[in-house]
């Protein structure tokens, strides 16, 4: 499982962001996090319709989205998203 974190340079929410994934990240073994400036590949934010900063999207074993927060949700709702996507 993936969990996809799309950050900007100058997002100051990124942060809380960064820390709610690496929690979960920390308390579920096969959860990948794999943050992505969204300066750096803006061909994929426009087809994945990513509109602002941070935007995390969880991905199920085979690649299809479970889940999506524009901005930052608390460590519970990424955990209840992570625990829907097994």
């Amino acid at each position: 499982m993936r969990l996809d974190l799309w950050t900007s340079a100058f997002c100051a929410p990124c942060a809380a962001a960064r820390r709610v994934s690496a929690e979960a990240a920390a308390l579920v073994p096969d959860l990948t996090v794999v943050e992505r400036d969204v300066a750096a590949h803006p061909d994929e934010v426009e087809s994945l319709g990513i509109r602002s900063t941070p935007t995390i999207i969880v991905r199920r074993d085979d690649g299809s989205e479970a889940f999506r927060s524009p901005g930052v949700p608390t460590r519970d709702q990424l955990l209840v998203a992570v625990a829907k996507a097994l």
